[in-house]
């Protein structure tokens, strides 16, 4: 309980809305934002990423209605039991991807999870899903992510380069900004409906590597980020707006009420909160 609201705290000094603005162009959805985050598997800390995750909605002044579902273990295969029912997505307004499960490659149950999306269900995906289902044969997962990627490199502090720099998710992102330590995936394709919104260079072959993109997917709007590896990425401020303002893109909000989620002027995230790994 501690670190919970010590991370409240961090969090709500991390993202705020700016006084009059966000929290009116918000409050004119007539219900929470429905949102249901799948996350577990290997390599990552999922119970502090959720947790960050929740605290930056609520830190923005977005009211949400989670669900949160982390099953699967911390191996690199699972079937979640979710995704056997038709219509697991249908009460959702966006799924936020962050689960990781490279070695799970049954066809059947992999278009289980990219049907309703194609459909229309609305998506965030996050780091290590793009490495999810990376043992499959067929590509409806990657199409459905918006890009392919199967390795990454070593982990560093990169700058990021804004490329759409009109894009309502992307305004006013810092232009001197490098990530905590994170791992820069390597993208070996862009699906023909993604938009790349910023960029980061491998430090080992001088390559451009998209960080931030968004996709169009059958109806479905996707944002996504290869970012998300370290606990320090989940406090960092520019990486929470940016998965903040990705996920009101993704569930259809107005480019006005996206640019309304601002980086606090003076964020404090120095204290680290003990959240043990699942």
């Amino acid at each position: 309980m501690k670190s919970t609201r010590i991370l409240s705290l961090l969090v709500a000094l991390t993202i705020a809305c700016v006084s009059g603005v966000a929290t009116s162009s918000i409050a004119i959805a007539k219900e929470p934002l429905k949102l249901l985050l799948v996350t577990g598997g290997c390599c990552h800390n999922y119970r502090f990423q959720a947790m960050a995750t929740e605290e930056a909605f609520r830190a923005a002044g977005i009211e949400v209605k989670w669900t949160i579902v982390n099953e699967g273990g911390n191996g690199t295969e699972a079937m979640i039991d979710l995704y056997n029912d038709p219509n697991w997505a249908k009460d959702y307004d966006v799924v936020i991807h962050n689960e990781c499960f490279a070695g799970t490659d049954d066809t059947d149950y992999i278009r289980k999870i990219t049907k309703p999306h194609q459909e229309g269900t609305n998506a965030v995906v996050i780091h290590c899903a793009m490495h999810t289902y990376r043992s499959a044969e067929i590509d409806d997962w990657r199409e459905f992510l918006g890009v392919t990627s199967r390795h990454h490199e070593h982990q560093s502090r990169y700058p990021v380069d804004v490329v759409a720099t009109d894009h309502a998710i992307m305004d006013g992102f810092p232009t001197d900004y490098k990530t905590p330590m994170d791992e820069l995936y390597i993208i070996l394709k862009t699906w023909p409906n993604t938009t790349v919104l910023a960029t980061s260079t491998s430090e080992k072959t001088g390559e451009k590597q998209p960080v931030f993109w968004t996709n169009r997917y059958g109806k479905a709007r996707v944002f996504g980020t290869t970012y998300g590896h370290s606990d320090d990425t989940f406090r960092d401020p520019a990486f929470l707006r940016t998965l903040v303002r990705g996920t009101l893109w993704a569930a259809g909000h107005s480019d006005d009420t996206i640019r309304s989620i601002k980086l606090a002027e003076a964020a404090s995230v120095l204290e680290k909160p003990e959240v043990s790994k699942p």
